[in-house]
């Protein structure tokens, strides 16, 4: 069965030309001329993958990408005419998987939405034999099972790309892990992608970490890697 993608994008003319480019590569993809009406229509029936434009009539996509977060953890990747580090990491921050700024290449977002879907595709397909042991490194816990991250056990909120990207992290806590690595562990990206999101992602955590007695330290040329600290 074909993976199903939802679009809103009111620039008519963007919008069916992604979601023709999409469909030729075999996907289902259902496309909406505002957000609201695929928020609805996602509510009804979920899709495997969302697609936003930032600014609509109606709720932005800024303001539907929080209301899924609410309810799922699909995959979405935002367009955007702003090439502004402020509306990405607004985008990262509320839970976005990914950020594309007009004019772009569909042959560049349909690699985007191939990894996507590949990574989510293996998820599922590792849920069954999901580990259960928590993981702790200083005051902080994570709780795979549930997906709960705690600092001194008071719950943190994080978005599912941060919450994979730390888990990622503290699995690996014992050496340096690489953007490269992190990318296509927790994105399904390849070499061949160009994105900011592991950045922008790793500096939203660190921002929501500073109570906790670990720091994610940056590896020159290289990536990332957890210390613990003192109290």
């Amino acid at each position: 069965m074909a993976e199903k993608i939802y679009i809103a994008e009111d620039e008519t003319t963007i919008r069916l030309t992604v979601k023709s480019f999409l469909e030729s590569e075999g996907y289902e993809v259902i496309d909406f001329e505002n957000g609201d009406l695929l928020f609805e229509q996602f509510k009804k029936e979920e899709s495997d993958l969302i697609i936003l434009d930032v600014m609509m009539p109606g709720s932005s996509g800024f303001d539907i990408t929080r209301s899924i977060r609410e309810i799922s953890s699909v995959p979405i990747i935002l367009l955007t005419a702003k090439d502004s580090d402020l509306d990405y990491a607004t985008g990262i921050n509320l839970g976005s998987d990914d950020y594309f700024t007009k004019p772009f290449s569909a042959i560049a977002l349909n690699m985007r939405v191939k990894a996507m879907l590949r990574r989510v595709k293996m998820d599922k397909q590792n849920q069954g034999a999901a580990e259960q042991e928590a993981y702790t490194l200083g005051n902080v816990t994570l709780t795979p099972d549930s997906m709960r991250t705690s600092v001194n056990e008071q719950t943190i909120d994080l978005t599912p790309n941060e919450y994979n990207v730390f888990l990622y992290l503290m699995k690996n806590k014992d050496r340096a892990v690489s953007r490269e690595e992190l990318l296509e562990s927790v994105w399904g990206y390849g070499k061949d992608i160009e994105t900011r999101a592991c950045d922008d992602t790793i500096r939203r955590l660190r921002k929501k970490l500073t109570e906790a007695t670990i720091q994610i330290e940056t590896v020159w040329g290289f990536g990332f890697t957890l210390k613990e600290t003192t109290e």
